[in-house]
């Protein structure tokens, strides 16, 4: 009996030690407790209306989050600057914040209606590293308070067709961000980068192109003169842009933070970022490294002209824990990703 109090002692102490060593850091870095201390936001806050120092962005083709809709931020250090480069995610200075809050219109039909905050995730760019905070919006909708562990709420609204919706959102752990946003063990942002911020955003002022105010306001150095060098991705959701440029946005936005070679997961050998060339790597009549359940006990990545033969398309259409890709981040299936990458399995056999 001695021994058993001895162990939940034990382990008693450790939790202490971790809730002390998250306070420690809390009161070393400064972490709010609510979203509103950080002065983001002017106003209400549920108004989500950004500071002077604050700018609002958006990606032409964004993760997929359950239908969740995504307002966009992200301040500099005063007299910082970020680097603009064409492959990857811009390289911002220590001292920055990235900003993402989830909401659903309780109509989407007619936003005037009314919506509901969910959550706001804030990366916090330190010396020692990025820090990705979550923030759970209370129901008066009147801040957003600090929960390293996460959350579980129920949503519900009506889709563009009127259909109501209702499912179990989850907001994810401190740890559980890393899965997407680690490269190598370190962690970054997966958002903002040439490809994702080469369009226009209705700004108070009017529309611009957003690398283009961003060079204009300071943010950005080392942005080419000519802007049709820039990469740039189409919205997935636009049927009249090419189906393959349509599924390479998709698929590089919802799968590839995971399947590159520095993400968590390079050793399936699948790499569905935008700059893989090899077919086989790609998942063209590739082998799974790992059979089973997630497999479907199907042979290939993907088939030429048959998504019901691909195990791309078999996890994605899959809503089962134990099959669905991505693995986090949604509960439901994105229908209109599924059909999306459907159609172009399908004209792939033409070629």
């Amino acid at each position: 009996m001695k021994r058993a109090y001895l162990v939940i002692g034990a382990v008693v102490l450790v939790a202490l030690n971790v809730a002390m060593t998250f306070k420690k850091s809390n009161e070393q870095i400064a972490y709010n407790e609510k979203l509103s201390d950080y002065g983001f936001f002017e106003g209400e806050i549920k108004i989500q209306k950004p500071a002077p120092t604050v700018m609002p962005y958006e990606l032409n083709s964004p993760l997929f989050s359950d239908y969740a809709k995504k307002l966009r931020f992200v301040k500099l250090p005063n007299g910082a600057t970020a680097d603009y480069n064409a492959d990857s995610v811009f390289q911002f200075p220590v001292g920055t914040s990235i900003i993402k809050t989830f909401y659903y219109d309780n109509d989407e039909r007619n936003p005037s209606k009314g919506r509901r905050l969910i959550e706001t995730r804030v990366l916090l760019h330190e010396a020692t590293g990025w820090k990705s905070l979550p923030y759970i919006w209370n129901e008066e909708q009147t801040d957003a308070l600090l929960e390293v562990t996460g959350g579980t709420t129920t949503v519900s609204f009506k889709d563009g067709k009127g259909e109501k919706k209702s499912f179990e959102y989850n907001v994810p752990n401190m740890n559980q961000c890393k899965s997407c946003h680690e490269r190598n063990g370190v962690m970054t942002p997966i958002g903002p980068s040439a490809r994702q911020l080469n369009g226009e955003h209705d700004y108070t002022a009017g529309k611009e192109n957003q690398l283009t105010k961003w060079s204009h306001e300071g943010m950005l150095k080392n942005m080419p003169a000519d802007m049709k060098t820039i990469p740039q991705f189409v919205n997935y959701s636009d049927a009249s842009k090419s189906l393959d440029d349509r599924a390479l946005a998709y698929l590089d936005a919802n799968c590839a933070h995971c399947h590159n070679k520095a993400g968590q997961a390079q050793t399936s050998g699948l790499f569905l970022d935008w700059k893989t060339t090899d077919k086989t790597a790609y998942g063209f009549m590739k082998t799974p490294v790992a059979a089973g359940r997630g497999s479907g006990n199907l042979d290939y990545d993907i088939v030429p002209g048959k998504p019901s033969e691909s195990i791309l398309w078999y996890r994605m259409a899959s809503a089962d824990p134990g099959i669905m890709m991505p693995e986090l981040g949604r509960k439901v299936i994105h229908e209109e990703g599924v059909a999306l990458i459907s159609e172009w399995i399908k004209m792939k056999n033409e070629k």
